[in-house]
């Protein structure tokens, strides 16, 4: 299937581990440029150099990588005019950039709310914001916010970012009316649980909030997913393509929630 992604500008936020990362080697794949975002240099730097080794034929699309914290104010700005002058034009922007510690809500402080409102929810709007008016110029564009299924249920363990999940799913669908003016298209996809190191991770400090063993916490976590396994970040990636692409044009403005069968209700 041709997704016709050749040539395209992207940035993938929080591109250089987990779901960022299979997003942005996907669209390497693809043959689209990519900006990938991320605080850790080193990160960054075996992140490119992974993408590099992906063999895609002679037209190689360039790969870019900026280290930048998005709590930072001025970091989405600084973002889009490295890829403004060295694209010329961005296609294409990938908000992943999160982290939210997991912890009994009476343990977690104002401080922990705060970081994760602050690099996720604001990190996510000030990006949007800075590439927008580029988006909305040239007439044609692809937001896509990875989010998270805890956004619509949220448990007592992981209220930081829940909270800063529910909120960006309100933005993107009242965001979307304003920019579907321009031809330009923003969706949101929410993972459940997926296989990846932060995965793991927040299980530790789920297990330590309930007072139980890592084992018992992963065993409680596949249990309450219908079709008994994680999400591979390769799942989010194929769909980002997919909402990146020009195959379903009329999409903007959706959740789409990718959990095996995990959330309940409508």
């Amino acid at each position: 299937m041709d997704l016709k992604l050749e040539g395209k500008n992207a940035i993938v936020t929080g591109g250089s581990a987990g779901i960022g990362f299979a997003c942005a080697k996907a669209l390497v794949e693809e043959g689209t440029n990519v900006i990938i975002i991320g605080r850790n240099q080193k990160h960054l730097e075996e992140a490119v150099e992974k993408l590099l080794k992906i063999n895609i034929g002679k037209n190689r699309p360039t790969i870019i990588p900026v280290s930048g914290d998005l709590s930072e104010v001025d970091t989405a700005n600084k973002i889009i005019d490295i890829a403004i002058s060295q694209f010329g034009n961005i296609d294409i922007l990938v908000n992943n950039a999160g982290s939210a510690p997991a912890g009994s809500f009476l343990d977690l402080t104002d401080e922990h709310f705060m970081q994760a409102w602050n690099l996720k929810l604001l990190g996510y709007i000030r990006m949007i914001k800075a590439v927008a008016p580029h988006m909305m110029q040239q007439k044609d564009g692809k937001i896509i916010n990875i989010i998270g299924s805890a956004g619509r249920t949220p448990t007592p363990t992981f209220l930081p970012g829940s909270t800063a999940n529910a909120a960006l799913i309100n933005f993107t669908k009242g965001i979307s009316k304003e920019l579907a003016k321009y031809n330009v298209r923003i969706n949101a996809i929410s993972p459940g649980v997926t296989s990846t190191e932060r995965a793991s991770r927040l299980a530790i400090q789920r297990a330590a909030a309930k007072c139980i063993t890592i084992e018992e916490e992963e065993k409680e976590v596949i249990s309450s997913i219908p079709l008994g396994k994680m999400v591979d970040p390769d799942e989010i990636a194929s769909f980002v393509l997919l909402l990146a692409s020009n195959l379903v044009p009329s999409i903007t403005g959706t959740e789409i929630v990718i959990d095996g069968g995990a959330q309940p209700g409508i």
